[in-house]
Parts: structure tokens; sequence; C-alpha cells
């Protein structure tokens, strides 16, 4: 009787959670972050992850620090110049856009992310015909990705927790 019970659990657990697999986990009042390659070819891909890094590294500082949406919309803007400087290091044209900037359709942990203009920050390197890379910057949820080894109910358990957190 407790094992058919057990299994009836796990069962359930699993619907649930695959029946849950097409929520999105973005607040409506959240800030995206990306940056456009120039191109696909190697080089240009390890140059748009580092500038990643370290442009995630300084937008981090200043966006941890807002206690909701308008106090982060305010910092990003203010800071702009601070981005500009660390791009202005590398030998390539780029653009800064923050507002309502397209992204793309996506699929993460198991999660759809659906295409469409979203209030962001987007860095365009050079033609910016390369794959791109995006997240959540407010409420701070950038740093998920290095978190990979979550699974996706730890996952998905973080995200809402941090989401909660700037309601």
């Amino acid at each position: 009787m407790k094992k058919g019970i057990v299994i009836l659990f796990v069962i359930v657990v699993v619907c649930l959670f695959i029946s849950n697999k097409e929520n999105v986990l973005i607040p409506s009042e959240a800030i995206r972050f990306r940056i456009i390659a120039n191109s696909d070819e190697l080089e240009d891909q390890e140059l748009k992850n580092k500038i990643k890094d370290e442009v995630e590294d300084e937008l981090f500082k200043v966006v941890s620090k807002a206690k909701n949406i308008s106090e982060a919309r305010s910092l990003i803007k203010n800071n702009i110049s601070n981005v500009d400087s660390i791009l202005e290091k590398y030998d390539i044209t780029y653009g800064i856009s923050y507002g309502d900037n397209y992204f793309p359709e996506k699929y993460y942990k198991g999660y759809k992310y659906d295409e469409g203009n979203y209030e962001s920050l987007v860095i365009t390197l050079g033609k910016g015909l390369g794959h791109n890379w995006w997240c959540v910057l407010f409420p701070p949820l950038c740093l998920l990705d290095e978190q990979s080894d979550l699974s996706n109910a730890e996952y998905s358990f973080y995200v809402s927790e941090v989401i909660n957190k700037f309601k």
C-alpha cells in the first residue's frame, strides 16, 4: 500500500511539474539585459562573452541596490556611461539601447520565454548578426546561469523566491 501511495505521489508531482513547464517565470515588471554578438564566429562569440562578464558585474553592483523597479530604472539610466566606458576598451563598434527592445523566443531550463518587446538594456556589438545572450537584470536573476547544476525544481523555487522579494 505504501509503495502505491509513493508511486501515485511521484506521478502527481511529475504531472504538475510538466504542466508548469510553459509558465514564464519573469514578472511583468522586469528589466532584461541582452548582448548581441557581431557574428557567430568564435572570436566574436568569445568577445561577446568577455564583454558580458564585465558589463554584467558592473550592472549587478548597480542594480543590486534597487528596492523596486523604479529605482532599478534610475540606477541603470544613471550608469549607462559606465557601460559605455567598458565597451570603449574593446576594438568594436557597438550600440547601447535602453527601453523597449525586441527579444526572440527562448527555452531555458524547460521554460518558454515568449518573444516580444521588453523593457531592457541591449548592447549590440558590430553588425549584431550573431547569437545573443540575455537574462533578467531586475529582479536580479542574471546570476542563475552560473548555477547550472540546479535541478528544474530548485531553479523554479529560487526564481520564485527572488521575484517575490521584489514584489
